[in-house]
């Protein structure tokens, strides 16, 4: 059976390979810092299913401790010169965004269907991770439509990973930070004292302000955290079950699903996303370090309250 250890494996190789390229990279003067964040980040990923808690613990401190002190700066050890890539942007124009595109599309294919595929009985991926496995292998085809298209030598997919992961630093593992607060978060209360005040402020009988209460503090406490998924146990479990699903009799799965868009809205508007709003500034060189947010704000309220407003009306028995 196929789990999130297939993941986990995965990304175990990608920093591990990035550590080692960095490790021979004799233009960085970065470099020993940089293979050893990254190499912490991999002995994680290859083996953190197996070590006790503390170990974990250690080595999230370990990688803490390399970025305060030294960073993680990129170096110049690009697998090709910036003539060849203009030359190759210029042969391949729009078709060059093919693979890319190929991930989103090929995930919904597979999602569809080896869910469905059992061997001797046994199903060939574990249900409650379908997606997730399905992003995993859309992700290898599209590398490999990228590779029968351009024919690049055989290791540049992990000298541009390495690249890549250099140039976003640290950020690169905000969101599964991020994700963990929320359930640490979770775990000490935090939701039911969002609870009691929301049952506080929020007179009974007010469908219309308990909807707008779920999902404009989705979005607040997103902007606070840097991301939707470390709010969403937050709020979830302080809003929307004993106000929306218990006391309105909402539909769960709607209430949920808008209310991680409605999240979703809060990272459009927030430095605090750092991978998404900052790191693309820096990589394309932008003057104002918050362009990124200021186009999106607009459609982020925008969004917001259509949120709000499909929530309130498909959500609940009429």
């Amino acid at each position: 059976m196929i789990t999130l250890e297939f993941l986990y494996r995965l990304m175990g190789i990608l920093t591990g390979a990035a550590a080692v390229i960095n490790l021979r990279d004799g233009t960085n003067p970065n470099r020993l810092s940089n293979a050893l964040f990254w190499g912490l980040w991999a002995i994680s990923f290859l083996f953190g299913t197996y070590l006790p808690d503390l170990a974990s613990g250690a080595l999230i401190l370990g990688m803490v401790a390399v970025a305060t002190a030294r960073g993680v700066r990129a170096g110049t050890g690009d697998s090709t010169t910036a003539a060849e890539r203009i030359e190759s942007a210029r042969r391949w124009g729009n078709r060059l965004f093919l693979p890319a595109l190929a991930v989103p599309v090929l995930t919904l294919l597979a999602n569809a269907s080896i869910g469905h595929i059992t061997i001797d009985g046994m199903p060939l991926v574990q249900p409650r991770q379908v997606t997730l496995v399905a992003l995993g292998l859309a992700t290898l085809l599209s590398l490999a439509i990228g590779m029968l298209m351009l024919r690049p030598p055989a290791w540049a997919p992990l000298a541009e990973a390495r690249r890549l992961l250099d140039a976003v630093g640290w950020a690169a593992m905000l969101p599964q930070l991020l994700a963990a607060l929320g359930a640490v978060f979770a775990a000490a209360g935090v939701g039911a004292v969002v609870s009691t005040l929301a049952g506080a402020w929020i007179p009974s009988g007010a469908p219309l302000l308990s909807v707008a209460a779920y999902t404009v503090g989705m979005a607040l406490l997103t902007m606070l955290m840097g991301n939707a998924f470390a709010a969403f146990p937050v709020m979830t479990l302080g809003i929307a079950l004993p106000l929306l699903v218990t006391g309105l009799h909402g539909d769960p799965t709607i209430i949920a699903a808008i209310g991680m868009l409605s999240g979703f809205c809060g990272t459009l508007m927030t430095p605090m996303a750092a991978n998404f709003n900052i790191v693309p500034v820096a990589l394309l060189d932008l003057p104002d370090r918050y362009s990124v947010i200021r186009v999106q704000v607009p459609t982020a309220l925008m969004l917001l309250a259509v949120n709000t407003a499909l929530l309130y009306f498909l959500a609940f028995p009429r």
